[in-house]
């Protein structure tokens, strides 16, 4: 019988080092798995239930993930009611895609609600909420757009901050991508400030807010990313919300994102006539 051999001092050290390394590398892979949990968590809180409505609006939102599952964290939509009856929407986008992303997230959500209930003007809103921001320390920076509507006027008033601009379409075939002003992401520079675009709803329509991970992949230009959501926009203004907004969620899949990505629809019927 052939008697095994006592490992070599050096093999053996060899081994134990491996099984060192190996543990590390569990401890590791476990350690990044329960942060991504906890970010999907924060994430998932953190968004809106619901979103409001009132006759002739209707609204609808998606959310998906990066499409290997683990950049998450970084995106939001939200809506809310003012005290004086208005509505206002935003979706924005943070740097970064982990725990501190989702946490940064639900700051700049809450702050813009906060300084939204105060302050009438959209870009004064980001203009203040950018310095709050700031004044907070945080390492991140996040691009929003902030659109707030009037039910009386039924006008809507829009500022953005970094964002990727909006797509609209109306009833009768026409749609487009805003050619609104934009500032400064939020958290990158005091004082900054942030034009308002104004538009009465003259049509009925729908306008569509997106972030750049539904818009733009590795092989995929943000501008033909926003020209294929303007055509889908366009082909189904008429569908419900709901609808629509998966049917937006779809250019994501085509694009190769490594982003995660939001869309928030708004469908409105027309404004009632001015009196002569």
């Amino acid at each position: 019988m052939t008697r095994r051999r006592a490992p070599h001092a050096a093999s053996a050290e060899l081994l134990d080092t491996l099984g060192r390394l190996t543990a590390q590398a569990r401890e590791g892979a476990e350690l990044h798995h329960a942060r991504v949990e906890l970010a999907e968590v924060l994430q998932r809180e953190m968004l809106p239930a619901e979103l409001p409505r009132l006759p002739g609006l209707r609204t609808a939102a998606r959310y998906a993930p990066a499409r290997d599952g683990l950049d998450i964290g970084g995106d939001w939509y939200d809506g809310f009611r003012l005290p004086e009856g208005a509505l206002a929407f935003s979706i924005g986008d943070v740097q970064g895609h982990d725990v501190e992303a989702a946490a940064f997230m639900g700051q700049v959500r809450i702050c813009l609600r906060a300084v939204s209930a105060i302050v009438d003007d959209p870009g004064e809103v980001l203009s203040r909420a950018n310095d709050v921001l700031l004044s907070m320390d945080s390492r991140l920076f996040a691009t929003c757009s902030l659109l707030r509507f009037d039910p009386e006027t039924w006008e809507i008033e829009t500022a953005r901050a970094g964002h990727v601009p909006a797509v609209w379409a109306t009833v009768d075939g026409r749609c487009g991508i805003a050619d609104d002003d934009g500032g400064l992401p939020l958290g990158l520079l005091p004082g900054a400030g942030y034009g308002v675009t104004r538009r009465r709803l003259t049509e009925a329509g729908a306008i569509v807010l997106v972030t750049d991970g539904v818009v733009e992949g590795p092989p995929f230009p943000i501008d033909e990313g926003l020209r294929r959501v303007a055509r889908v926009v366009r082909d189904g203004v008429a569908a419900e919300p709901d609808e629509l907004a998966a049917e937006v969620m779809k250019v994501a899949d085509s694009t190769g994102h490594l982003d995660d990505a939001a869309v928030l629809v708004i469908s409105h019927d027309a404004a009632a006539a001015e009196p002569a």
